[in-house]
């Protein structure tokens, strides 16, 4: 990451007034502003359709952050006061942008900026083409000082429209200027992955098809689609987490040691990791869908009976799947992967399941059963390494059992940064590194495309469990078991 502090810049957020302007990103903003890592002369330019006066949205934003709890109502006050505006987009017409590039020109102007220009499309994915363009021909995409753009996920629905969204970004924006966000290279352990990897020699001699036996992936959701139906079921799982969330993490954890820690370097390796993927079939692959069951102890409905779900409804809610790496380092280990919604708790997670170790001394011992050492990454609601190996109980006699030693980053840190605030942050710094560059994006959704085009039918699971029972054929085929539920 660089060392230099970012440079004062105009923050534009369009889509302003949604829900992930009021809950995600004012109060990442808020933090940064309040550790002085948002440059001092900064603004942030809100931007709708709404027709708002620039103190209509601060109200609205004060409201929102005192919601949170992220400081006291006179430094809300403030931060609402001198760092935000609004500009209404009316119907989003060449007019109400060239009127966007104006209000722009007259914020630098009266602020002192130096044309430095962030623009966040907060913005559901049918938005961004049409965004896109109108930037361009407003002549916003480029500026005096740097111009990026940070775009939200989902980055298409398949291979196809991926294709199509990067060849009309790259129509209005060079590739250097845009950051693909995923929240989930926030998070201080799947950052700390590389670190963890790369710099214990202990860990990384037994990365590898020679100490490793099998990897397992888990995301693990207890709620349901919160109102989000309309949305859900045109997306489903696979699109909604794996394609994004989950294969960002296969990667970091599969990628090679990059020659630099150049941002290139490490993209270059990630997507070095999904070219080595063998093809899905359908048959690597359970689709599974939540009926009426009980999350925490409490009766929830099934998928179908959700407002605004088709009662007849195909969408996945679950999506196991098996991923072989065809390469040196991972040849014969396969990654077992899953994500869903309404299964017991929230968590997500990485256990690495070593080779088990001969028996043979221990044959002898009617008690003794080999467990293999395990190392367990947790990404939430903890972030932390647990690592699981064997140890012998004192007294007569050989008896083993497992023993846990476990690193959490609160224990040891306090509370961490929101995932929003680190990639905030990188982008104002002009660090790409935690972002998804165009090939990687089309990559991943070329590894996923087979079964989007030909999905296994759904089978169904009951709230409150870890999928249906049909997974666990994934992993017995290839001589595994899944290591929890």
């Amino acid at each position: 990451m660089p060392d230099a502090p970012p440079e004062p810049h105009l923050f534009v957020v369009l889509g302003a007034t949604g829900d992930l302007m009021q809950r995600k990103m004012l109060p990442a903003l808020y933090r940064l502003s309040a550790r002085g890592e948002f440059p001092a002369k900064s603004l942030i330019l809100g931007a709708a359709r709404h027709s708002l006066t620039d103190e209509a949205f601060q109200e609205r934003a004060k409201a929102s952050l005192l919601g949170e709890k992220v400081g006291t109502p006179a430094e809300v006050e403030q931060f609402c006061r001198e760092r935000l505006r609004f500009q209404g987009l009316g119907q989003e017409t060449p007019e109400d942008y060239r009127a966007l590039s104006g209000r722009i020109q007259a914020l630098e102007k009266s602020s002192g900026l130096p044309g430095n220009r962030i623009f966040y499309l907060a913005l559901p994915l049918e938005a961004f083409g049409p965004t896109l363009t109108a930037l361009g021909e407003a002549g916003l995409s480029r500026g005096p000082g740097f111009t990026r753009v940070v775009i939200e996920k989902p980055f298409g629905e398949d291979l196809r429209s991926a294709e199509a969204l990067n060849a009309l970004l790259h129509r209005h924006f060079e590739e250097k200027q845009v950051y693909r966000i995923d929240h989930y290279l926030g998070k201080e352990t799947v950052q700390d992955l590389l670190v963890f990897r790369f710099a214990n020699m202990f860990v990384e001699s037994l990365w590898n098809r020679q100490g490793v036996d099998h990897v397992e992936i888990t995301v693990a959701e207890s709620l349901g689609v919160e109102g989000r139906a309309g949305y859900y079921e045109t997306s489903g799982a696979l699109r909604d987490m794996i394609q994004n969330h989950v294969t960002q993490i296969l990667t970091l954890v599969a990628m090679e040691p990059p020659a630099t820690r150049d941002e290139d370097a490490i993209r270059n390796e990630k997507v070095k990791v999904l070219r080595s993927a063998v093809r899905l079939t359908p048959a690597d692959v359970v689709r599974g869908q939540y009926t009426a069951g009980k999350v925490g102890g409490q009766a929830v409905p099934g998928y179908r009976e959700e407002p605004g779900v088709d009662p007849g409804s195909g969408t996945e809610t679950f999506v196991a799947l098996r991923v072989k790496i065809a390469n040196w380092r991972w040849q014969g280990v396969p990654f077992f992967i899953r994500t869903g919604k309404r299964m017991p708790a929230k968590s997500s997670r990485v256990v690495v399941i070593f080779r088990a170790p001969p028996v043979s001394f221990f044959q002898s011992e009617e008690d003794y059963e080999v467990n293999p050492d395990r190392l367990t990454i947790l990404i939430q609601p903890e972030e932390g390494f647990e690592l699981a190996f064997e140890i012998k109980v004192p007294g007569r006699g050989i008896r083993v059992q497992t023993h846990h030693m476990k690193f959490h980053y609160a224990d040891v840190f306090g509370e961490l940064p929101d995932g929003y605030e680190t990639l905030l942050l990188d982008v104002m710094l002009g660090d790409a590194t935690l972002f998804v560059r165009a090939d990687e994006v089309e990559e991943s959704w070329s590894l996923y495309d087979p079964v989007l085009k030909a999905p296994p039918p759904v089978v169904f699971y009951p709230a409150g469990t870890m999928g249906p029972k049909e997974v666990t054929r994934l992993a017995e085929e290839w001589g595994h078991r899944w290591e929890q539920g």
